[in-house]
């Protein structure tokens, strides 16, 4: 079995959704979603992002389901949701990663701060967490809470999600769509950029439009991460990248983790399902555009519609099983499994 370590999760916000159900879904006793503890074991999933993400309080069951339904019969373009305020947005931040440390204090996942620490939990066949933060809504302009975050183990922090923010702009849901959304980072986000680099928090890219993106890479001299987007050549979604930022990306040694979710895999944009065929076509892209040292999985499990083929985090071993039909030797699965992101956090986190 090929371990899995993955650049994106969205575990922490469903427990947080249904709390009392957090023992019965971590050991694989509730319906629904894409990991627990047995599947993730079943797949090989031995480690990961997990996403702290703060819903738009507009995300109630009917605005979902529209959005849902226009994402199924594209070509759509959602608007924006509304910003949240910091006030609002910590309460929620904070109970999901009390979620995660809850997971750490069950005994079979660790909180890891090191590229170091996520070898040793792997090999002991734990689950290696990694604190991410999607979206700073969380975080002030003053940037105190940051440093905050940083001492309660947040490593990764993606300064917005498909909303602005007072560091700056998402891009909406749209396709056929461009990255090129609106504008840049504000100036407060020139200072979170700085502020993550000297604490070596990693950046990601992923939902950011693309002055954004430029201003990052402007801005910081860390690697340039995405943790889960796709080649916009294949699925002109707003939310993909383009060869240009693959480029900038390539030339930075950074890393770009294969997003699973269909209406950014699928080349008509629909919310339907899909084969390993269009998985492996971004696979191919991203390698040829980046390189075989700087592509990962980033699967958005728990936070999207994935393939049937895959259905959770039990069937990763079904990709890996079509990527050495594809052609994919021993030594390139291994890498865009798991040893690509490890070396990738060592680049960043220097340790």
């Amino acid at each position: 079995m090929i371990p899995v370590f993955d650049g994106h999760n969205d575990f922490l916000t469903r427990l947080w959704s249904d709390p009392a159900a957090r023992d019965a879904i971590w050991r694989g006793q509730a319906a629904g979603g894409h990991l627990d503890l047995p599947r993730m074991r079943r797949g090989g999933f031995r480690g990961g992002f997990f996403a702290i993400y703060v819903p738009s309080p507009s995300q109630d069951p009917d605005t979902v389901a529209r959005t849902m339904a226009q994402m199924s019969a594209p070509p759509y373009h959602q608007p924006l949701p509304e910003p949240v305020d910091m006030r609002d947005a910590l309460p929620i931040a904070v109970a999901q990663m009390g979620h995660l440390l809850w997971l750490e204090r069950q005994g079979d996942l660790d909180i890891c701060r090191t590229a170091a620490q996520i070898g040793r939990s792997m090999a002991a066949g734990r689950i290696a967490a990694v604190m991410h933060m999607e979206g700073a809504e969380a975080i002030g302009p003053d940037l105190d809470a940051l440093y905050v975050w940083h001492q309660a183990g947040l490593r990764s922090l993606g300064p917005v999600w498909s909303r602005s923010t007072v560091f700056g702009h998402g891009v909406p849901f749209a396709f056929p769509a461009s990255p090129d959304t609106g504008p840049g980072l504000t100036p407060a986000g020139h200072d979170l950029i700085r502020a993550c680099d000297e604490l070596r928090i990693m950046v990601d890219l992923s939902h950011l439009n693309e002055k954004g993106f430029d201003d990052v890479a402007r801005i910081s001299d860390r690697p340039l991460v995405a943790t889960h987007s796709n080649a916009h050549a294949i699925c002109p979604s707003s939310r993909n990248l383009t060869d240009r930022q693959l480029a900038v990306i390539a030339e930075r040694g950074g890393m770009v983790g294969l997003n699973f979710a269909t209406p950014f895999l699928r080349e008509d944009g629909r919310r339907a399902d899909c084969g390993w065929e269009v998985m492996l076509r971004h696979l191919d892209h991203l390698l040829a555009h980046l390189g075989e040292d700087h592509v990962g999985f980033g699967s958005d499990f728990d936070g999207a519609d994935i393939p049937r083929c895959l259905n959770d985090s039990a069937g990763l071993q079904g990709l890996i099983g079509a990527m050495a039909r594809h052609g994919y030797g021993p030594a390139l699965i291994e890498k865009i499994a798991y040893k690509n992101w490890i070396a990738l956090l060592e680049r960043v986190w220097g340790e």
